[in-house]
C-alpha cells in the first residue's frame, strides 16, 4: 500500500510540473487559441481574404466566450470520467461474478 501512494505522489507532481514548467520555461509567450493564430496568420499572409461563410453563433464578449469553451471541456471531462467508471464497474462485476476456482483436492 505505500508503494501505491509513493506511485500517485509522482504522477501528481509530473501533472504539476507538466503544468508549471511551461508557465517558467515560456517567458513572456502570448496565450491564445488556434483559430485566433491561424487568422492571424491568414490575415497576415493575404489582408485582401474573405473567409467562405460567417459563423453561425458568436459569443458577445470573450469572456462568454472562455465560458462555452470551459463549459464544453467541463461536459468532454464529465462524459470521459463517467465511461472510464462505468468500464472499471463493469470489469469489478465480471471480475466479481467469475465462478471461485475449485479447491485443491
Amino acid at each position: 500500500m505505500r508503494r501505491r501512494h509513493l506511485v500517485t505522489a509522482l504522477l501528481v507532481l509530473a501533472v504539476v510540473a507538466l503544468f508549471a514548467l511551461p508557465l517558467l520555461v515560456g517567458g513572456d509567450s502570448e496565450y491564445a487559441g488556434t483559430d485566433s493564430q491561424a487568422t492571424e496568420l491568414i490575415e497576415e499572409s493575404d489582408p485582401g481574404y474573405q473567409p467562405w461563410f460567417e459563423s453561425v453563433f458568436s459569443p458577445g464578449s470573450s469572456e462568454v466566450e472562455s465560458g462555452l469553451f470551459a463549459l464544453q471541456a467541463a461536459l468532454g471531462g464529465g462524459v470521459l470520467g463517467y465511461v472510464l467508471g462505468r468500464l472499471r464497474g463493469r470489469r469489478v462485476a465480471e471480475e466479481q461474478a467469475a465462478p471461485a476456482p475449485p479447491p485443491p483436492s
